[in-house]
């Protein structure tokens, strides 16, 4: 019997499934035959259409679709118009799924098992968690759906068999673009992959981006052929699409092309045009990131950014992370959410009696998720986020035992028989080559990220740089022990360190 997987994200609800410990994507083709479910719905009259049709209205009929339905799932008036009653949040959020889960049983026959990937703007906090679970339980029990269970979105994108492993020596961050905002979620994988901390970033979602670039190619268009695509909302549509499909494309360059009555228009684009048009959006969202790191209480340097799939097609984004300093990028499959989460139900899930004992979980043993075991050892700093003056250490303090930093330009953490100033224990001798290298630069200590090219072999020179200051912790691990040293300030007293 196999288990389905859904993803349910706004920017295009995704479905895998598994029966045994290989998930793979399978389509849930709607009644016009397209794979595609975005989170859109437009009203014909009294009527209702979803999906790709609803999508494909868009900029034709713009104040009669909406599109922000899943992102506010709740009893709340929707801003369209039926009647003498506009139909709430949560009732078009129940009509989208209903046509959804009816396509799915034909497609998925029999339909015995489902376990559902939540978006993490869902899970923010309790209050917001109790409605919107409360909210999505009553539409799985309308549409009578098997669900044996909820996870937070990204703890199961992580669980995807199908993905490269991450190292569980250190956080992992997701980063996910969904249709009205991007969801950051930092994840711990010390004793298991568990969810720590979370903020959702509105107008930096696909609807804003797509947005944006059909106006911004638009004018180029314009400017190329002299032809506005404003003229009609039909061509405005149709050039949407193709913007749209430009971006989730792997081409280095797209041929734009309208026709009307009397001639058609074209236009070659390239990549590097995307990227220009796109850099601001992608620029704040980068900083967005590093602003939830420094805030965190959670975070500590180096850490993982894992992107998904939506995340990745985003113009230049790798670039400017790597830029900014984070070396250890993951780029996760297509609808990684949907294979973890069938994956994960079809190995220790079983559909409960009662809808209302449907677990979930922000939290999953790391044995579910996809971990990579080739690093024999890593580092991380843990900053302290309560000091009030940033002080540079003049110890390291391992053991109960304090070394002097110094003046040197080289300050190393690790085997003695690599002639460290920081000595590790002995069960870090199993490590080969570990060596932690902080440099002194203008007055200050720094961390260099030591990411492995591969098991045991730092690049220093592609790692990134993060600032030490008094009372921040590096913590070393390796498969026998972990070292925790803790950095100092030591006033000195008759010009000698007390």
């Amino acid at each position: 019997m196999p288990t389905i997987g859904i993803e349910l994200c706004d920017a295009g609800l995704l479905t895998a499934a598994c029966e045994t410990s290989e998930p793979h994507l399978i389509d849930v083709a709607d009644k016009n035959g397209s794979p595609e479910w975005p989170g859109f719905c437009y009203a014909e009259g009294t009527n209702l259409i979803y999906g790709r049709a609803a999508e494909d209205m868009w900029f034709v009929h713009p104040r009669r679709v909406a599109h922000t339905f899943w992102s506010r799932l709740a009893h709340e008036p929707s801003t369209i118009a039926i009647g003498t009653k506009p139909p709430s949040f949560s009732e078009l959020c129940f009509q989208f799924f209903r046509e959804y889960a009816t396509r799915l049983a034909a497609t998925a026959r029999p339909l015995e098992q489902v376990t559902i990937a939540v978006p993490g703007t869902y899970l923010k906090d309790e209050v917001t968690e109790e409605e919107k679970v409360g909210l999505l339980l009553g539409i799985f029990g309308e549409v009578k759906l098997p669900v044996a269970g909820m996870i937070d979105m990204a703890c199961a994108a992580l669980c995807d068999p199908r993905a490269d492993g991450f190292n569980p020596a250190l956080p992992v961050v997701v980063v996910d673009l969904h249709l009205e905002g991007a969801d950051i979620t930092l994840l711990a994988t010390d004793d298991q992959l568990e969810r720590r901390d979370f903020i959702h970033l509105p107008q930096f979602g696909y609807a804003h981006l797509l947005k944006q670039l059909t106006g911004t190619m638009g004018n180029r268009f314009l400017r190329h052929t002299a032809f506005d695509i404003l003229e009609d909302g039909r061509i405005e549509q149709t050039f949407f699409r193709q913007t749209k499909d430009f971006v989730l494309s792997k081409n280095s360059e797209w041929r734009y092309h309208i026709n009307t009555a009397t001639r058609g228009y074209e236009m070659i684009a390239k990549r590097e045009q995307l990227a220009i048009d796109a850099n601001t959006f992608v620029v704040a969202l980068v900083q967005g990131v590093q602003s939830f790191l420094v805030n965190s209480a959670h975070a500590s340097e180096p850490c993982t950014i894992a992107l998904t799939d939506r995340t990745s097609h985003l113009p230049g984004i790798e670039t400017r992370f790597r830029a900014a300093g984070f070396t250890r990028l993951l780029r996760l499959p297509r609808g990684a959410a949907a294979c973890g989460a069938a994956r994960i139900g079809a190995t220790r899930m079983k559909v409960p009696a009662d809808l209302s004992d449907v677990p979930l979980e922000k939290s999953v043993p790391l044995a579910d998720a996809r971990r990579s075991t080739s690093t024999q050892w890593d580092a991380r700093l843990l900053k302290n986020r309560h000091a009030q003056n940033r002080v540079a250490p003049t110890h390291a303090i391992l053991e109960g035992i304090g070394h002097l930093i110094g003046t040197r330009s080289r300050f190393t953490i690790g085997l003695p028989d690599l002639g460290a100033d920081v000595p590790l224990p002995d069960v870090f001798n199993g490590a080969e080559d570990c060596a932690v290298p902080l440099v002194q630069e203008g007055g200050r200590l720094w961390f260099i990220d030591a990411s492995p090219n591969r098991a045991g072999t730092p690049s220093e020179g592609n790692g990134g740089r993060t600032i030490i200051d008094a009372g921040d912790h590096l913590t070393i691990r390796c498969k026998n022990g972990t070292a925790d040293i803790l950095f100092a300030h030591c006033p000195a007293t008759n010009g000698r360190h007390s």
